[in-house]
């Protein structure tokens, strides 16, 4: 592969290895059923997500009683943000998806993380006896159950919120859980962890070197079980869940979404596993109305880079010169999963890039207009709509949206923020870049 021949040809390429903000439409993008052209991924399997979710409830209930009021739902709510859309001057609606605040991990992935640990435990309860499927799940919580459980291990490679989701989850049914780290995870996201009796391993390398050294050690152990956060069907369809719940909630909203209405959606991207299984869902349910992008730091924009060089995960951000540190640490991943970009190769409709400075920016805009607090990370979101309504106005124009712009719903997918303490808050809320 010869980097600098790539990056000459292509001027978006050539934008990426300069560290530049930018804006990439998605050539590939395809309408109707020619969106899914690929997979084999139906609307059937979320659907058995969600009735297996469904069925845990009552156990999550029993290990959680935060989610008592929900009845073992965890799910976040939907919140209109108007004075922050009019501070960010996005025309239409803008609306957070606050995965920020979700029961238990407090981030999107305590979607797909929780589900994959939720589908292993009913798989190892059915191999053992210890259920039937038609039985009350909350069973699994007693004594008994545990013990089974603990001559099990879960492992997974995280930058820190996936390691949170299947840590906590993992820990509190009764597996032995190892989380390997990358140089980017915050330290306070590590003391969590071995609070909850997770061994935490640590690395100087990046997200891939973690996930690359955790694979390896758990297929060494025959009671060990990866969590493959580049290639996991089952952490994707968690996520997809996502998709069937917010539109529960717009209808609840009494906000219709239509051509005429159409809805814009923005998610921070790291290795690629929750913003891909969100949109797949998005596109199943809504198909042509819905358009999806996704927002990556300008040092770390890995999926991006994949999908634009169509590379996939033969790439990584190094390659081209960049560093993959930034401060968004839930988004520092050099190498994108090439199964997600394989599956949004028809159906993404583009990628915005954004300096780690406005991620603070955003944080601080976002308390000041709504008294919400989400994470840095989670604030590369807002650059989304800000960068389509300033330059957009091309992709707006061809897919029918700019006649309808006012009418547009935006939302900022919230993606982690509500377990940070309060040091670390405030810390935040004082760094300027």
């Amino acid at each position: 592969m010869d980097i600098q021949k790539l990056i000459q040809k292509d001027g978006i390429i050539e934008k990426i290895a300069k560290a530049e903000e930018c804006l990439w439409f998605n050539p590939n993008i395809k309408t109707g059923s020619g969106s899914f052209e690929g997979t084999a991924i139906t609307m059937d399997d979320i659907e058995k997500a969600e009735r297996r979710l469904d069925r845990f409830a009552s156990f999550i209930m029993q290990c959680f009683p935060e989610t008592i009021a929900d009845g073992g739902l965890i799910e976040s709510p939907l919140a209109e943000i108007q004075a922050m859309g009019q501070r960010l001057d996005t025309g239409g609606r803008l609306l957070l998806k606050l995965d920020s605040h979700l029961a238990i991990a407090g981030s999107v992935k305590a979607r797909g993380g929780i589900y994959e640990i939720l589908k292993h435990t009913e798989d190892i309860a059915l191999q053992n006896g210890l259920i039937s499927s038609d039985e009350d799940y909350a069973k699994l919580a007693e004594p008994e159950c545990r013990q089974v459980f603990s001559k099990y291990t879960v492992q997974v490679g995280s930058t820190g919120n996936l390691g949170l989701s299947i840590g906590i989850m993992s820990a509190a049914i009764g597996y032995r859980v190892k989380v390997h780290m990358s140089a980017d995870a915050k330290q306070w996201k590590k003391d969590l962890l071995r609070s909850k009796g997770v061994e935490v391993i640590e690395y100087q390398s990046d997200y891939s070197e973690a996930v690359k050294q955790g694979r390896r050690l758990s297929d060494m152990d025959p009671m060990s079980y990866f969590v493959d956060d580049e290639n996991s069907v089952d952490l994707f369809l968690g996520y997809a869940v996502a998709a069937k719940r917010l539109k529960a909630q717009l209808e609840g909203m009494q906000i219709v979404i239509d051509s005429r209405h159409p809805l814009l959606v923005y998610i921070p991207c790291g290795v690629g596993g929750a913003p891909g299984g969100i949109a797949f869902g998005l596109k199943k349910l809504f198909g042509d109305n819905v358009h999806v992008f996704f927002v990556e730091p300008v040092q770390a924009p890995c999926m991006l880079l994949g999908m634009a060089s169509g590379l996939n995960q033969e790439i990584c951000v190094q390659d081209v010169g960049l560093t993959g540190i930034t401060h968004a640490d839930g988004l520092a991943v050099g190498r994108p999963s090439g199964f997600v970009g394989r599956v949004m190769k028809g159906m993404l409709a583009g990628e915005v890039t954004v300096e780690d400075s406005k991620l603070y920016d955003y944080m601080r805009q976002l308390l000041d207009t709504e008294g919400i607090f989400i994470e840095p990370s989670a604030c590369a979101a807002f650059e989304g709509p800000v960068r389509l309504c300033r330059d957009g106005r091309q992709y707006l124009a061809e897919h029918g949206i700019e006649p309808v712009i006012d009418n547009a719903v935006h939302i900022c997918w919230a993606t982690g923020g509500a377990l940070v303490p309060e040091e670390i808050r405030r810390e935040y809320m004082n760094t300027y870049l």
